[in-house]
């Protein structure tokens, strides 16, 4: 129904999908640490527990970069769809 006239995925299509999904994720997650660790983390390490400075900043650079990973994917989406790429009755 939702797929508009297109076959449907085959099972090896839809495990080739997940699988580049938990890539994609992967990745985003690693240029997060990276990032993140970076920008907070004292590299003397000072103390074996994270002060709560380092721990506020953590928490505040991982939201930032969702945000702005999820605005990016909102847009690439919106762009899809106008180009007619969008399926789903839109």
């Amino acid at each position: 129904m939702f797929g508009l006239g297109r076959p449907q995925p085959t099972s090896a299509e839809k495990i080739a999908a997940v699988e580049n999904e938990l890539k994609v994720v992967a990745e985003m997650h690693s240029r997060m640490v990276k990032i993140c660790t970076l920008k907070c983390i004292d590299k003397t390490y000072r103390e074996g527990d994270l002060s709560k400075g380092e721990s506020v900043c953590l928490d505040r650079c991982a939201a930032k970069f969702f945000e702005t990973h999820q605005k990016i994917s909102d847009q690439l989406q919106k762009e899809t769809q106008a180009r007619g790429g969008g399926g789903f009755g839109m």
